[in-house]
C-alpha cells in the first residue's frame, strides 16, 4: 500500500514527525518498506509562462524562450520537446537548488544567456517523468511558489501489509491504527448526499447469494468526459503509485485508495438493464477493458446488463460497456464480493488488479454506499452533471455481521506477561473503531465491519500488543513444566533412516508437494490425486500421489546438467482422496533413485552400471534397520520395467515398489541410460519390536550345509521360515551361499545350498543332535516348500 504522507494527515491530525511516523507505523505491524520524501529544498522554484518561443541560433534542438516569472520576464535556453507559448511548467530561478543538488546559475548555453532552468517532474523529484516540461494548469498563478502549487515538501510512504490487515488497504483504514497508537483522533468525514437531479435508475438482480449480497449503483447524466483531473487528485495519485488516465478512472482509483472500496464505472447508454450479478455460466466469454478475451465458467462472478456479461466481478471491467470520449451517461457501480468468489480469479486468468487484491482479501460491507456517494461528489466537481436516486439491492442474511469477541483480562496479562491497564485497554480498541462493553471478567469487543481479521480472543490481544507498545512488554524466561517426550523404540527415527542412506552415498532432495497434472498422467499415477483449488502455477496443480515423479524430475535435471552418476533419495508425505470424498490422505514415504556407474570412478572396481540387484540392497539395508527381511514378489505397475521389478512385501503385506523404469516412460521424459528406483510407506518399513536383551550361549555352534532341489517360484524366505518353525530356538541362522540352475535339474527347478548354525544355550551339540536336527529341518522342508535333498 503506497500513499502520501500528506493525505494520511487529513485523516488524522497529529503533530508527529515524518520519522516518528515512520517508526510507529512500523512498531504496530505496519511495515514501512519505503520511504520517499518528495519535494524538499523547491526554494526559488516558482511557476512560469512561457510568452515566445524562438529557435536557437546554433543548436537544432534548442529554444529560446522568453519566460514570465511574475516579477519580471527572463530568457530561458530549454531543450524540451514540449516547451511553447502559453504553457505554464514550474522555473528554477538563478540561486535555486534542486534535489538532486544542483544549484542553478545564469549560463550562456552555445553563445545565448539564460538565468534559470525550466524543469521536468524528475527534476523537481515528485516524479520519474522525464520526457519533458512539467506541465501546471492553466489556471496556476504565476510566480506561485511551486511548493505552495504541488503541496510540497511532501513523501510517499509504501506499507508492507500481510494479507490479514485487508484494512489497511485504504489511507483511511491506515489513520484508524495510527491514531489509536498516538493518541489522536480520525478526522470525521463529511460527505453530503448529492442533490437529485433526475429519476433514471437501473433495476438491480442479485442472483449469487452469499458471493455477492450488496450492490449499489447510481446514474450520473451530462457528464462532461472531455474535463481534466485537477492538479491535487493527480498529484495524489502519482505519489500513490498510480498513473493519472481519465478522469472517471482517477476518482474510483481515489476513491478506492481513500476508503478501501474498488469501483466500476460504466457507460450507462452501452447498458439496457436490468443490472445482475451471477456466476458465470461455462463457454461464456468477455472481452476485458485491456482487450483480452477471458474464458468463462462457473468459478467466475459475472455482471450481468441484461443477462450478458459485461464485467468480471472484482477483476475488471468489460470492453463493451467502457467509458469513452463520447460518453455523457455513467452508471457507478460499488458492490460487496465475497473473499471466497474472488480468491484465484485474477491469477487464472494470468492478471493481477488493485480491485481483485482488495477483494481476496476483504472489503468492509458497508462501504459501498459511503463510496459512492464520495465518488458522486467528486464526479459532479470534476465532471459536472446530474446525480440520480443510489440503487441498491441487498441479501441481508448473506451479509457478514461483526460477533462479539470476549477478552478476558486474565488472559491478556497471561499472555502478555504484564497488567495493561483497563483504562488503556478501552481506549486502544475503541480508538481502532470497536465497540467495548465492560463484562466481569473482561470485555466484550465488537469489531467494526472492515475488521475481518478479527475472530478470537487472541486476536484482540495481539491488538492491544501492538498499540500499546511490542516494547513495552518485558522479556522473561517461559517458566513451567516442559514434558520430554522419549521417542518410541517400536519405530526407527526417521533420522536414523536418512542417515542409513547418507551413508551409502545417497544426497537427500526436497521436492515440492504439488506437481503437474500432466506428469502424474505420465506416470499412470493421477487417479485420486488431490486438485488445487488455487494453484500457485499451472504446473503445481495438484498434489503428488507418489515421491517418484518429482524425484526422477530431479535426477532428470541433473543429468541434463552433464551428471552422469546421480543417487538421490527424499522422505516426505503423498496425498490421495478418498473415494468416499472425505479429507485427504497423507502418506509419509521414502524413496530412492539412482542412475549411471554403480561407484565413483575409480582403478579398483569394474565399471558397471547400477542395476536392480544395487537398489534391492539398499531396500534390505533400511529393512535390517528394524530387524525385518522383506520379500520381493514380481509386479506389473505401467512404470515399472516388465522383469526387471518387483513389489516390497513385509509381514504379508505390501509395502512398496522397486526396479528399473519403463523404457517408454523413460522415454517420454528424456532420461539418459537406465534408471532405478524405490518407494516405500514409511510406517511399515519403520516398524520394529522393541529390542530386548537375549542370553549368549557359552557352548560353541555347529554347523552343517544342505543342498536342496526346490522349485525356480520357491522363495529362500520361505524355506527360512519352515526352517525357522521346525527348529525354534535351535536355529541361530541360515546362510545361503549357492544357487545353481542348468544341466542335471529338472526344468522349473533350482538348487539351493545353506548351511544351518545350530546352537545351544544349556549344553554343546553333539553329532547326533545335528544330524536330528537336519533330519528334522528335511522333512519339515519337503513338506512346507516341495524340496528335496540334493543327490
Amino acid at each position: 500500500m503506497k500513499f502520501p504522507e500528506s493525505w494520511l494527515r487529513e485523516h488524522v491530525a497529529t503533530t508527529a514527525s515524518r520519522d516518528e511516523l515512520s517508526a510507529r507505523l512500523t512498531a504496530i505491524g505496519l511495515e514501512v518498506e519505503e520511504l520517499q520524501p518528495l519535494g524538499d529544498g523547491l526554494d526559488g522554484v516558482v511557476v512560469a509562462q512561457i510568452l515566445s518561443c524562438e529557435k536557437h541560433p546554433e543548436a537544432d534542438r534548442l529554444q529560446v524562450c522568453q519566460v514570465a516569472t511574475g516579477a519580471g520576464t527572463v530568457q530561458i535556453v530549454c531543450g524540451a520537446p514540449n516547451a511553447r507559448p502559453g504553457l505554464k511548467a514550474p522555473l528554477a530561478q538563478v540561486g535555486a537548488s534542486l534535489p538532486g543538488g544542483m544549484a542553478i546559475k545564469a549560463a550562456k548555453l552555445r553563445g545565448v544567456e539564460s538565468n534559470g532552468m525550466l524543469c521536468s517532474a524528475k527534476e523537481l523529484g515528485v516524479d520519474a517523468d522525464a520526457s519533458g516540461l512539467m506541465e501546471l494548469p492553466a489556471d496556476a498563478t504565476v510566480g506561485q511558489p511551486i511548493g505552495a502549487l504541488l503541496g510540497l515538501p511532501d513523501a510517499s510512504f509504501e506499507l508492507k501489509l500481510t494479507p490479514n490487515r485487508a484494512d489497511c488497504f485504504s489511507v483511511r483504514g491506515i489513520a484508524f491504527d495510527v491514531a489509536a497508537a498516538m493518541g489522536a483522533q480520525v478526522t470525521p468525514m463529511q460527505i453530503p448526499e448529492a442533490t437529485i437531479g433526475h429519476q433514471a435508475t437501473f433495476d438491480l438482480v442479485l442472483d449469487a447469494g452469499a458471493d455477492c449480497p450488496r450492490y449499489c449503483g447510481r446514474i450520473i447524466e451530462g457528464v462532461d468526459t472531455g474535463a481534466r483531473s485537477p492538479l491535487w487528485l493527480t498529484e495524489r495519485l502519482k505519489r500513490a503509485g498510480l498513473r493519472p488516465i481519465s478522469p472517471l478512472v482517477d476518482i474510483t482509483n481515489y476513491v478506492m485508495l481513500e476508503l478501501g472500496q474498488p469501483m466500476h464505472a460504466f457507460d450507462a447508454g452501452s447498458l439496457s438493464g436490468p443490472v445482475g450479478v451471477r456466476r458465470a455460466r461455462k463457454g461464456e466469454s468477455l472481452k476485458l477493458l485491456d482487450e483480452r478475451e477471458a474464458a468463462l465458467d462457473e468459478g467466475f462472478l459475472a455482471i450481468t446488463d441484461n443477462d450478458r456479461p459485461v464485467a468480471l466481478a472484482g477483476v475488471m471491467g468489460g470492453w463493451d460497456t467502457r467509458v469513452t470520449d463520447a460518453t455523457t451517461r455513467v452508471f457507478l457501480e460499488s458492490a460487496h464480493f465475497a473473499p471466497a468468489a474472488i480468491i484465484g480469479r485474477a491469477r487464472k486468468l494470468g492478471m493481477h488488479t488493485d480491485a481483485s487484491h482488495r477483494f481476496e482479501r476483504g472489503v468492509d460491507p458497508e462501504l459501498p454506499r459511503l463510496a459512492l456517494e464520495r465518488a458522486t461528489a467528486l464526479v459532479l466537481d470534476i465532471m459536472g452533471g446530474q446525480a440520480g436516486p443510489v440503487s441498491e439491492a441487498a441479501l441481508p442474511e448473506h451479509l457478514p455481521r461483526p460477533v462479539a469477541v470476549a477478552l478476558r483480562r486474565d488472559r491478556l496479562r497471561r499472555v502478555l506477561g504484564l497488567v495493561v491497564p483497563d483504562a488503556d485497554v478501552e481506549r486502544i480498541l475503541r480508538a481502532l473503531g470497536m465497540q467495548v462493553a465492560a463484562t466481569a471478567e473482561g470485555w466484550a469487543v465488537t469489531p467494526p465491519t472492515r475488521r475481518f481479521d478479527i475472530a478470537i480472543e487472541e486476536d484482540l490481544v495481539e491488538e492491544v500488543a501492538r498499540i500499546h507498545g511490542y516494547e513495552n512488554i518485558p522479556t522473561s524466561t517461559p517458566t513451567g513444566e516442559v514434558r520430554l517426550v522419549a521417542p518410541s523404540e517400536s519405530r526407527v527415527a526417521d533420522g536414523v533412516l536418512r542417515r542409513q542412506l547418507t551413508g551409502r552415498d545417497f544426497l537427500e532432495a526436497i521436492n515440492y508437494a504439488f506437481v503437474d497434472g500432466g506428469l502424474l498422467a505420465t506416470w499412470q499415477l493421477q487417479d485420486g490425486a488431490v486438485a488445487l483449488a488455487n494453484p500457485l502455477s499451472a504446473d503445481l496443480g495438484v498434489m503428488r500421489t507418489a515421491l517418484l515423479p518429482g524425484l526422477v524430475s530431479a535426477l532428470a535435471r541433473n543429468q541434463s546438467r552433464q551428471q552422469s552418476r546421480v543417487r538421490l533419495f527424499e522422505l516426505g508425505k503423498v496425498f490421495h482422496q478418498p473415494t468416499d470424498g472425505g479429507a485427504p490422505i497423507e502418506t509419509p514415504r521414502i524413496a530412492g533413485v539412482a542412475c549411471g556407474p554403480q561407484s565413483a570412478e575409480q582403478w579398483a572396481l569394474d565399471d558397471r552400471d547400477v542395476d536392480f540387484f544395487d537398489l534391492k540392497a539398499e531396500v534390505e539395508a533400511l529393512l535390517a534397520l528394524s530387524g525385518a527381511e522383506g520379500e520381493f514378489r514380481p509386479d506389473d505397475s505401467p512404470w515399472g520395467h516388465p522383469g526387471r521389478s518387483a513389489s516390497v512385501w513385509r509381514d504379508g503385506q505390501r509395502i512398496g515398489w522397486l526396479g528399473h523404469l519403463h523404457p517408454r516412460l523413460a522415454r517420454s521424459l528424456d532420461l539418459d541410460g537406465e534408471v532405478v528406483g524405490f518407494e516405500i510407506d514409511l510406517a511399515p518399513l519403520a516398524t520394529r519390536a522393541v529390542p530386548r536383551a537375549g542370553e549368549v550361549s557359552r557352548y560353541p555352534s555347529v554347523r552343517r550345509d544342505i543342498a536342496l532341489v526346490v522349485p525356480e517360484t520357491t522363495p529362500f524366505s520361505a524355506l527360512r521360515a519352515s526352517l525357522q518353525a521346525a527348529l525354534g530356538a535351535l536355529l541361530r541362522d541360515v546362510v545361503l551361499f549357492d544357487r545353481y540352475v542348468g544341466p542335471g535339474l529338472e526344468s522349473g527347478s533350482k538348487s539351493l545350498a545353506m548351511g544351518l548354525i545350530l546352537q545351544d544355550v544349556s549344553r554343546t551339540l553333539t553329532d547326533r543332535d545335528a544330524d536330528q536336527a537336519v533330519a528334522t529341518a528335511l522333512e519339515a522342508l519337503d513338506r512346507d516348500c516341495g524340496a528335496r535333498l540334493r543327490s
